[in-house]
């Protein structure tokens, strides 16, 4: 005890270096980073063992990454995932990246999430995800080889418990940042893009023709989200109330949150319920496939003539632009995998 007492008085953890983008500099207000969960080398270092550790799970079987894999931006590619008990979700794993910057703090498709240390939690003990005791987890934690010098070094305590383990995967997750694709190089004036992907661009950002930006962001929003909450016109009846089961409000049924349109060459299947497998369905359901409900978001604006009204070769250049938002260095960083 007496050793352990010493090394909590003397050990300060290194304040941890988040490297920022540029673009993100420019055009962003600071990443969210609480001021009792601050970035430290050791934190973000023990959040990145954990995140791979099958041990949260409760048989031992799956770890975050199971179902958030590097080299899919931090998704599965799957229509529904599959807890330890072979159980399957019910709706379509986010990816994970530039999470520092959602700035109204809520995630999951539903919002039922406040703070990425919270977002960690649930999984741990839903019954259709990682099925596990927190105090169980915690106690093998506190035996393992390993992890209580990890602890100790990172917080100052060897008294492991379940606020401290969400506490480091989410230091872990705000270091995920994406943007280096090819329209960032663009940006930056490094390259020049295909003429098709300069007009998908400006159909994208032309409200007489795709109409994107209000939700997912623009060359001056990098983030590529807007990071709230719309009825995009999927349904003219709910199933899943989305943000409405959360804030009980009917005003919210059928609105999920907007995700980043980053990295779609690496998250199909899409929407919420993954009901779209290519990049094509999604944009001809914009273009033609709207539905009408009450809550529908006034952004859809031609929901009446049920979507834009795209030709097909703005379809297909609209997809070539969407892809150039790919960013390969992201999902091959080192960094982020185990």
């Amino acid at each position: 005890m007496s050793c352990s007492s010493k090394e909590e008085d003397i050990y300060t953890p290194i304040p941890y270096n988040l490297e920022i983008p540029q673009l993100f500099a420019d055009k962003l207000i600071s990443p969210v980073v609480p001021t009792n969960n601050p970035l430290t080398e050791e934190g973000v270092a023990l959040g990145k063992k954990l995140f791979f550790d099958t041990i949260l799970s409760g048989d031992e079987s799956q770890s975050c990454a199971t179902c958030h894999s590097p080299q899919k931006a931090f998704t599965d590619n799957l229509k529904f995932s599959f807890g330890i008990n072979n159980i399957p979700g019910k709706r379509n794993v986010m990816p994970l990246f530039n999470l520092a910057w959602n700035f109204d703090d809520r995630f999951n498709w539903d919002g039922s999430a406040f703070g990425l240390e919270k977002q960690a939690f649930e999984p741990v003990t839903n019954p259709i995800e990682m099925h596990a005791n927190w105090e169980t987890v915690a106690q093998k934690l506190r035996n393992h080889s390993e992890y209580p010098t990890l602890f100790l070094r990172a917080f100052g305590t060897s008294t492991i418990d379940s606020t401290l383990v969400t506490k480091a995967i989410a230091q872990f997750e705000r270091t995920l940042i994406s943007g280096n694709s090819k329209f960032d190089k663009f940006l930056r004036n490094e390259i020049t893009l295909t003429p098709e992907e300069e007009n998908g661009f400006n159909v994208f950002m032309d409200e007489a023709k795709g109409d994107c930006f209000h939700c997912h962001g623009s060359n001056n929003n990098p983030l590529w989200t807007d990071n709230k909450f719309h009825n995009n016109g999927l349904d003219t009846n709910f199933s899943d109330l989305g943000l409405g089961k959360i804030t009980g409000d009917p005003a919210d049924n059928g609105k999920f949150k907007s995700p980043s349109i980053r990295n779609l060459a690496f998250t199909a299947p899409y929407m919420h319920d993954s009901r779209f497998t290519t990049l094509e369905e999604v944009i001809n359901h914009y273009s033609e496939g709207l539905q009408f409900s009450s809550t529908i978001d006034p952004l859809m604006k031609k929901v009446n003539q049920g979507g834009v009204g795209l030709s097909a070769k703005d379809k297909a250049d609209l997809k070539a632009f969407l892809l150039s938002l790919s960013d390969f260095e992201f999902i091959n960083n080192s960094a982020f995998q185990e």
